[in-house]
């Protein structure tokens, strides 16, 4: 399972790209607003950052709009991913974008139906939000299984892409249930690398190498 980080902050991505885990980024207007860069400038340094898929969200809710600003987008960068939300008006602009192999990340998904059509108009990535789900009571990791198990059933190329995770416990479910990457908050990064029987057992080494003759 690939692992992207979900933040557009560039501390956050350096540090978690210094660690050597770091597939790639997503990002989203609502991300991009809380930080103090002009946007243009800031992709660019995201890309210098990270050497894999950096996705940035189309604005634009017409069609032809989409595909203008879409086109304008991957040009940056070849590993530039534009995210599209599942509308209809998205579908269409898809469909016409992957022919021209722009790759999308089609976004806000919640439903298996959505994930197949995104999937039929030739998204690279779906994006299925699990914490989204949870908040409202559904079972956010119930949806990727039965997500997963339909592009298993019809060889579908498009990647899952597991997102709003929460937890450590999500980014374990996520894989168990075969995501093939999960988008993960700097918060929830810096969760996983930790466990208290680890700072214990690095605690008691450094205590008896202090005893250990020299």
């Amino acid at each position: 399972m690939k692992l992207f980080i979900d933040t557009a902050n560039l501390d956050e991505i350096r540090e978690i790209s210094s660690w050597g885990v770091l597939d790639g980024v997503t990002t989203n207007p609502t991300i991009l607003s809380r930080e103090k860069m002009d946007y243009r400038t800031l992709i660019d340094a995201i890309l210098k950052l990270v050497d894999g898929p950096i996705s940035v969200e189309a604005v634009n809710e017409k069609a032809e709009k989409i595909i203008e600003e879409a086109r304008i987008l991957s040009k940056i960068s070849e590993n530039i991913v534009v995210k599209i939300p599942i509308t209809p008006e998205g579908l269409a602009a898809t469909k016409v974008l992957s022919k021209e192999g722009v790759k999308i990340n089609m976004t806000l998904v919640f439903s298996v139906n959505q994930s197949i059509l995104a999937a039929k108009a030739g998204a690279t990535y779906a994006s299925p939000f699990l914490g989204r789900l949870d908040d409202i009571g559904s079972d956010g990791m119930t949806l990727l299984s039965d997500i997963v198990t339909v592009y298993q059933n019809y060889g579908f190329k498009t990647q899952i892409i597991a997102a709003s995770i929460r937890s450590p416990q999500h980014v374990v479910d996520a894989a168990l249930i075969g995501a093939d990457v999960c988008t993960i908050p700097y918060k929830v990064f810096t969760q996983m690398v930790r466990h208290p029987l680890t700072d214990k057992g690095i605690e008691r080494f450094l205590n008896d190498w202090k005893k250990v003759k020299k």
